[in-house]
């Protein structure tokens, strides 16, 4: 994913507020939605887009053509009926990606069948990390070390597809350290610089996240 998709923000508690607004911080565009007037009102000078409506209302949800979002995140882990009616109704829309936050395992288990495409407990992942994973240039996960110094899970890129480390010298050229790999779930940090990366390989990796953004 990335700041080109266009995002929806569900529930603006704690944990929804941060997701958007690091998302809008980021350049992305954001519609950002509470049932709350006094929430939205509060939010209005920090998220440009911000409504105050019920989603769970199918007429309401077409008329913000939902529909044509890219990501939505449903972070309304207090209402699991209203989360589960969120999640049905933006998979029904055609919504490709559907985030939502759990209160706990079992509640996980539920939107997970009914159609929720990834789910989160919140004492897991912070809202400000799921919106940098989601903006992310082919990053699968990423935890901040320091200010501009992330460990990354990145997707192996198409070009990279049968070359080694040490044709890439990824290092030299793009700051990036590999410090493992990951292949059919087996992590090694036993790295061969001269084997040829493989379609299914994620590179763990020590980098500047901001670097990878601008990286050709």
């Amino acid at each position: 994913m990335s700041i080109h998709q266009s995002y929806a923000v569900f529930g603006l508690g704690r944990y929804g507020r941060s997701v958007a607004k690091e998302l809008v911080r980021n350049g992305a565009d954001v519609l950002a939605v509470d049932r709350n007037e006094a929430v939205v009102n509060g939010l209005s000078g920090e998220l440009p887009l911000c409504k105050c409506a019920d989603i769970t209302d199918p007429a309401v949800f077409n008329a913000l053509d939902i529909g044509g979002m890219d990501v939505v995140i449903i972070a309304m882990a207090e209402n699991l009926e209203a989360a589960v009616m969120a999640t049905m109704l933006c998979k029904e829309a055609g919504v490709p990606q559907v985030i939502v936050k759990c209160a706990d395992e079992m509640h996980c288990r539920i939107l997970s069948k009914v159609g929720a495409d990834q789910v989160v407990v919140p004492e897991y992942e912070s809202g400000t990390r799921l919106a940098k994973n989601l903006l992310s240039a082919g990053f699968i996960d990423m935890v901040d070390l320091a200010e501009n110094v992330s460990v990354l899970h990145f997707n192996v890129r198409p070009e990279w597809v049968g070359k080694t480390l040490a044709e890439l010298n990824l290092r030299k050229k793009h700051s990036i350290n590999v410090v493992a790999t990951e292949q059919g779930g087996k992590v090694s940090t036993e790295i061969d610089p001269t084997l040829p990366l493989q379609e299914d390989m994620q590179l763990i990796i020590i980098a500047d996240p901001a670097k990878l953004k601008k990286m050709k």
